[in-house]
């Protein structure tokens, strides 16, 4: 992405570390719960989507859906059942959207937003499982979620308790080493990965272990390998993937040039057949997720724009 989403978390919490394990064992029970708005969307196919392709597991950020008007939870998932998706990267806008998170305090209010009682964190969870529940049972994962972290340890907390109640592996943000620091004991305590992403301007380096990974085991990256193409003036990235591929927990796919235009796919320099091919070959359980940035051409849309990006991800891994 070319823009971090800088809207933390605005949650204080009251009196214990967050849930703990008593709303953490309820999380996995109310996977189980049956109907909810949702559960028919109009148009989509009654076939489940399968975009594991040659055993690579094939995705989107929804971001790529970014400005067309599909902001829901619902509107989102018809935009990945409609593209054949059978995993995402799901973005804050509609987790927000489905009433998972808490209101946004206004600007200068932050500490003085009121404090959520156990019970309303366990609704804003609860809200989160059906949520869950919503894209698997139409074929979807959501194997990582990228909504920001709050400044307290309570935020911190329920970002990964809303991982897990999601059936996320990891959780995505931008570079940030101090930021790294910070997060790696929540991220252990939790076994979720925070999967740090890069831009043209702070790529993984290779010459020696990148400094970011020594916070802790469970930082990782989110390798991002159009940015990275374009910030080393052309460099391949897949001696990057050859080196951490057991802390790369995801990719984003795009097609860039070496001067950093951002093409449509197969028009750019960035090798994203091979890299699909090293993956297909190493058997590496790395996602590999489109992210589409390139600008959408006169009468297209984002999904039709991202159809034809898992369409060059299955010729490539065929």
């Amino acid at each position: 992405m070319s823009t971090p989403n800088n809207n933390p978390l605005p949650i204080h919490l009251s009196r214990r570390e967050l849930l703990g394990s008593a709303l953490a064992g309820g999380t996995a029970a109310l996977i189980g719960k049956s109907a909810f708005a949702g559960d028919n969307l109009q148009g989509t196919s009654s076939t489940k989507p399968n975009s594991v392709f040659g055993g690579v597991r094939i995705g989107t950020n929804t971001y790529s859906y970014r400005n067309s008007g599909i902001d829901s939870a619902e509107a989102t998932l018809k935009a990945l059942i409609d593209d054949g998706l059978s995993e995402c990267e799901l973005k804050e806008t509609p987790i927000r959207a489905f009433g998972v998170l808490p209101p946004v305090p206004k600007k200068g209010e932050e500490k003085s937003a009121p404090k959520l009682s156990d019970a309303e964190l366990a609704k804003l969870l609860s809200k989160a499982a059906d949520l869950r529940k919503m894209y698997n049972d139409a074929g979807v994962n959501i194997h990582i979620h990228k909504c920001p972290f709050g400044a307290s340890e309570e935020a911190i907390n329920f970002n990964f308790e809303l991982a897990k109640a999601l059936g996320c592996k990891a959780i995505t943000t931008e570079r940030d080493d101090k930021l790294a620091k910070k997060l790696a004991p929540f991220a252990e305590k939790h076994k979720i990965y925070v999967a740090f992403h890069n831009h043209t301007n702070n790529v993984p380096v290779i010459d020696k272990l990148d400094p970011i990974l020594d916070c802790g085991p469970y930082i990782m990256f989110n390798f991002d390998i159009g940015h990275y193409f374009a910030g080393t003036k052309g460099k391949s990235p897949i001696p990057v993937i050859e080196k951490y591929h057991e802390r790369i927990v995801s990719l984003h796919l795009k097609d860039r040039t070496a001067t950093g235009a951002d093409l449509s796919w197969g028009k750019g320099e960035t090798p994203i057949k091979e890299v699909l091919q090293l993956l297909k070959k190493e058997k590496w359980p790395i996602y590999a997720d489109i992210e589409l940035e390139y600008k959408i051409p006169s009468g297209s849309t984002s999904v039709a724009e991202v159809a034809k990006c898992v369409a060059y991800c299955k010729e490539a891994l065929a």
